[in-house]
């Protein structure tokens, strides 16, 4: 038994030393070398929105389909509106009434103006009646029962007057009151009639509708979606672990599922501080920069986010290293460990820094 282990480990060692010396060996090359973070996504329309209900019923007029150019304000569906359009009726009657009795020609107004100039008139006369029986009895002509009567006459009237001023100014603040209820009430009910006109809120290109006509609608469904026809939105999503690599202004190289292996070429637009907490990704939004004008909207997207890139740099593979900053190299027949400076990474290939040349020997661990 212990002639068959000593065998056995004897075999061992021979092959771990026919293996080390079978190592292959290669030597630092230069290239280009470029850095890249690796993105999904979707194209879609710029300004992207979704248009909702704002009244729940029924669609009477659907105006529009998939793929129309529309302009800010046009009408895209009508919903049942025979309710709201009766209210409005009836707000605009009290409207018109509460204007009519605010108006020169209201019938409240000018009785109580007639009234007010009766009073003034019947003051007027009454004061100076008071004063000129005053002054006659000043001069021993009259008696002083007709002063008394004058004087009694004079402060009714003047009542009168101030009863009269204030009931009109009264009456005609109510009616204002009236007046600015019903403005408010009838502006309700134009909103509300409105709300069953459902209208594009600026111009763009409708990419779906979500209702057809004689279908019911509830308050805040959404019925549409619309967007910009003249440019598209790359939306992409990038790892937490790469997103500090990502700035604005950098390139990006991208192929859509659309059209195959075809390349276009984009730029970093924005970036959202906001990590998405189901993926754990953050949201990065490119623009084409070679004039491409996708036709479709939503498509998948795979896209190479350019970080940085170095022509004639000295590379080796990420394979021939045995740590994140360490080689093995041969040297006069012996191997040795090494560390190295290392620049730019990608999935194959590492840019040399520091620690090799491109005479060095580097022996490609198992």
């Amino acid at each position: 038994m212990e002639t068959k282990a000593k065998n056995l480990i004897e075999a061992m060692i021979f092959i771990m030393i026919t293996s080390c010396h079978s190592n292959k060996h290669i030597h630092p090359q230069r290239k280009n070398i470029v850095e890249t973070v690796y993105a999904s996504g979707k194209v879609t329309a710029d300004s992207e929105f979704t248009v909702f209900a704002l009244s729940a019923g029924t669609v009477i007029k659907k105006l529009v389909r998939e793929g129309d150019t529309v302009k800010t304000g046009q009408l895209l569906f009508l919903i049942k509106y025979e309710a709201s359009s009766a209210k409005l009726a009836a707000a605009q009657s009290a409207y018109d009434e509460a204007q009519a009795n605010l108006s020169e020609k209201s019938r409240v107004l000018t009785d109580l103006r007639i009234s007010m100039d009766n009073a003034e008139t019947k003051f007027t006369n009454d004061s100076l009646l008071y004063i000129r029986r005053t002054r006659l009895w000043q001069q021993g002509i009259g008696a002083q029962n007709d002063v008394d009567n004058a004087y009694a006459s004079y402060i009714t009237s003047m009542n009168q007057k101030k009863s009269a001023e204030e009931k009109y100014h009264s009456t005609k603040n109510d009616l204002e009151v009236a007046m600015a209820n019903a403005r408010s009430q009838l502006s309700g009910a134009k909103n509300d009639l409105s709300n069953y006109f459902i209208k594009s809120p600026e111009n763009g290109r409708v990419y779906l509708t979500l209702k057809e006509q004689g279908e019911a609608v509830k308050l805040n469904d959404a019925v549409a979606m619309l967007g910009k026809s003249s440019q598209r939105l790359i939306r992409l999503s990038v790892d937490q672990q790469d997103i500090d690599k990502v700035k604005t202004g950098q390139e990006v190289l991208l192929r859509t599922d659309i059209t195959g292996n075809t390349i276009y070429h984009a730029r970093v637009e924005r970036i959202y501080p906001m990590m998405n907490e189901s993926d754990q990704t953050f949201r990065v939004d490119a623009y084409f920069t070679d004039g491409t004008r996708l036709p479709y909207t939503h498509s998948s997207v795979e896209a190479n986010i350019i970080i940085q890139k170095k022509t004639n740099a000295l590379t080796i593979p990420r394979l021939a290293m045995i740590s994140e900053d360490s080689v093995i190299v041969s040297k006069s027949g012996h191997s040795k460990t090494i560390a190295i400076g290392t620049g730019i990474r990608t999935l194959d290939e590492v840019e040399i820094t520091g620690g090799l040349d491109e005479s060095a020997e580097i022996i490609m661990p198992q």
